[in-house]
């Protein structure tokens, strides 16, 4: 792997010299040396090991590292800081929220340190150390709380003072008590201290047994602290930042402490949290020094005095009041959005639109929905686009922009699916002549949210040029509850994913809601969130037009006539040239030319082929779209017929004058369900009456004969019904007063009716 790109001095930030073995503390160094850097910057980076820093050694070591078969490369560095935050600047970023320990790319920005306003610190007048540290303690402590603190130093063999152990067994309460008391004497409290060196303060409440991580209690608090700008420049980037600053404190040096409101719940969360500070206040201009991760880590105390400056508090409680408010609006500031544009600039050089993907419907590029309810052959009516597509043809009548396409089939297992597009294709009688134009994407029981599923379309996708990605169904992938906005608005936001990052349209399909879908506009019929309706640039309805009885003949006609055409043509092809134009136009006509002029065996099986042709027509269906687009006129409705496998449009006008249930008046839609619900009853008692009839006869027969006067008593009703009922039947004849069973036989294409007597 190549690290060129990263600058190890800055890798350097992410990494704690302090938490490294003595092994690994060479490894770095052996590490920068092998990529040309000076041991100065490994010096200067070791020396916030403040304990076990030692002057010259660095240089002393640096000497020492040869080289070797198997060098210590730049990859340990940058493997160090990867696991202590660091994210390369070529990380891509995602459109969701971050959590605590994500990279942080160009977001979070709300200054810089050429931007921020320098805010000047006064140095208080009225000097009162004890009041200070009252304060201070005050702010961040609970009575209860145990607080660690320093006074005590020694010095290394440089002269550099450090901090000792210090004390810890003191609550806020008894603090605040004896500093109440002292008389502005603060050494009296806390110890006295080296003015040379200052004194220190732990800002996380203890256990009262050690100032170590393991002693803290609660992890209330995070210490920002940078030494890189002038202190007026710091204190106007925490204030530009609105960090929950409990307390500000002057260190009496080059920096400000910020003790920072974080709230965590526990340790792993704490460093969690605080890495995000961290990598938030880098991206804004403050540069953090790292080593302050620990949350038992030492602050400069307020109310000492530090080679003659004052460590003073320099506010309490400013900025946001907690964690939870400031994440929600360094979130907030996150802004990837375009800059406002002026119409004066745009007016006489306006880009070019999208071209049309579907002729006066929609636009490469942006998306489209297909609803309907079951039954529709939505998932048809999708594989025909396809098709269109790669071939450049029409779809349900608009012309196709001629493109690759990539249909995703999440429902169907692979052989239906493969064999489904070659029916459909000899169907539309189209020859198969771009098949490389559409690639099929089989995901059926191996599926995810479409969230996940998203990136992953698309680096599959990147460089296949579609022009069209075609998703069938949604419900497969539908990321949350499909009746929530704020859900599905992210869901249909990996739409937008596809067609920005694709350049190309996403079609899709989506069920119509459960129950009546009358009185309902087109784009409140999906299911689910409205959100699913107002989305997309395009949206085609399809609602189901109930067929008539006459309608139905007619185009029982049509076919039975179309199939003797076809019949005649391929073995009496002289007979249509001198048939007249009615004979061809009905279906009476027409089976007549065919039994009179074809082979008697072929007349045979052509019968066969009929019934097989009225049982294609009574399985028809017929459907109108309508829809709403956002960049083009709306169309007039469609009518369509969908002839499985593919839907025809009716160019006719067959279905013009057909209602559908959402376009009946409501009294309508009543009639129509009590006509219905009629038609059922009248059935089933028919039926009823069937039945009471034949057991009637048989329970008669067992005398040997049957009369219409014994039917009548036995069920109780006038001879005159009897014989009505025996006709409805179909199953019982009457002759002579007596009643017999009927059987039918088929006997050379005809019927026969043989009168058995029991």
């Amino acid at each position: 792997m190549d690290y060129k790109d990263d600058n190890l001095d800055e890798l350097l930030d992410y990494i704690d010299p302090a938490a490294l073995t003595y092994q690994e503390w060479c490894g770095v160094g052996m590490a920068l040396k092998d990529s040309g850097y000076d041991c100065s910057l490994w010096d200067s980076w070791s020396q916030r090991d403040t304990v076990r820093y030692h002057s010259g050694e660095c240089e002393k070591k640096w000497r020492s590292f040869a080289g070797s078969e198997h060098p210590v490369t730049a990859g340990t560095i940058v493997h160090m800081a990867l696991e202590n935050g660091y994210r390369p600047q070529s990380a891509p970023k995602e459109s969701r929220a971050l959590s605590w320990d994500d990279y942080i790319g160009e977001d979070y920005v709300v200054t810089s340190r050429k931007e921020a306003q320098d805010i000047p610190i006064p140095e208080p007048q009225a000097w009162n150390p004890a009041q200070e540290l009252s304060r201070y303690i005050e702010t961040l402590f609970e009575a209860e709380d145990f607080v660690g603190y320093v006074t005590e130093t020694w010095q290394n063999k440089d002269g550099k003072y450090l901090p000792t152990s210090g004390c810890c067994d003191r609550t806020a309460g008894q603090l605040l008590e004896a500093l109440g008391k002292c008389g502005g004497d603060i050494g009296a409290v806390v110890g006295d201290y080296a003015e040379e060196a200052g004194a220190w303060i732990r800002f996380n409440p203890l256990d009262g047994k050690g100032g170590k991580n393991e002693n803290v209690t609660e992890y209330r608090y995070a210490l920002v602290e940078s030494d890189v700008l002038d202190i007026e420049r710091q204190n106007g980037i925490l204030h530009e930042m609105q960090l929950p600053i409990a307390c500000l404190v002057y260190s009496g040096g080059k920096s400000l402490h910020a003790i920072v409101r974080v709230d965590a719940p526990n340790y792993e969360e704490y460093r969690k949290r605080v890495d995000f500070l961290y990598e938030v206040c880098d991206k804004n201009g403050l540069k953090v020094d790292r080593q302050n991760r620990n949350p038992s880590r030492l602050s400069r105390m307020p109310g000492i005095l530090r080679n003659g400056k004052k460590q003073f508090l320099v506010a309490t409680n400013i900025g946001l009041s907690s964690w939870a408010e400031w994440k929600d609006y360094i979130d907030s500031v996150t802004d990837d959005l375009p800059e406002f544009e002026s119409m004066a600039e745009a007016w006489e050089h306006m880009p070019e639109l999208s071209p049309p993907l579907i002729e006066n419907v929609l636009r490469q590029g942006h998306k489209m929905l297909i609803a309907g309810p079951s039954k529709a052959g939505k998932s048809y009516a999708l594989i025909e686009m396809s098709i269109a597509i790669a071939e450049g043809r029409r779809w349900l009548g608009w012309q196709c922009a001629k493109g690759r396409v990539l249909y995703v089939n999440l429902e169907l297992d692979r052989a239906s699916c493969l064999h489904r597009f070659r029916d459909v294709y000899q169907a539309m009688e189209l020859p198969a002549a771009n098949l490389r134009s559409i690639d099929i994407w089989n995901l059926r029981g191996v599926t995810e949210p479409m969230d996940r599923l998203a990136p992953k379309l698309i680096r599959r996708a990147k460089k296949k040029q579609y022009i069209a990605v075609i998703i069938d169904p949604i419900y497969k992938v539908i990321t949350g509850d499909e009746n929530s906005a704020d859900q599905m608005a992210h869901f249909c936001n990996q739409f937008d994913k596809v067609c920005t990052q694709l350049g190309c349209a996403v079609i899709y399909c989506h069920h119509h809601s459960k129950g009546a879908q009358g009185g309902k506009r087109s784009m409140d019929r999906a299911s689910g969130s409205g959100v699913f309706a107002r989305d997309p640039d395009a949206l085609i309805d399809m609602t189901e037009l109930e067929l008539t009885d006459e309608i139905l003949k007619q185009e029982t006609n049509t076919a039975i006539c179309e199939a003797c055409i076809e019949k005649l043509r391929q073995h009496a092809p002289a007979v249509l040239a001198d048939a007249a134009p009615d004979e061809l136009l009905s279906h009476v006509e027409s089976l007549k030319l065919c039994r009179d002029n074809l082979p008697p065996a072929v007349y045979e099986g052509f019968l066969g082929e009929i019934e097989a042709v009225k049982r294609t027509v009574r399985q028809r269906t017929a459907w109108r779209l309508d829809g709403t687009l956002r960049e083009f006129p709306k169309f007039e409705p469609k009518n369509l017929w969908f002839r499985y496998p593919v839907h025809v449009e009716d160019t006719v006008g067959v279905l013009k004058d057909l209602q559908a249930e959402s376009e009946m008046p409501p009294h309508q839609r009543g009639n129509k369900k009590r006509g219905e619900k009629t038609r059922e009853t009248y059935a089933a008692q028919k039926a009823d009456k069937k039945a009471a009839l034949l057991n009637a006869f048989h329970a008669c027969n067992m005398d040997g004969a049957v009369t219409l006067k014994d039917m009548a008593e036995y069920l109780g009703i006038s001879e005159k019904t009897v014989r009505r009922r025996v006709k409805d039947c179909g199953e019982l004849t009457i002759a002579d007063n007596s009643i017999q069973l009927s059987k039918v036989e088929n006997n050379g294409g005809t019927k026969r009716g043989t009168t058995v007597y029991i």
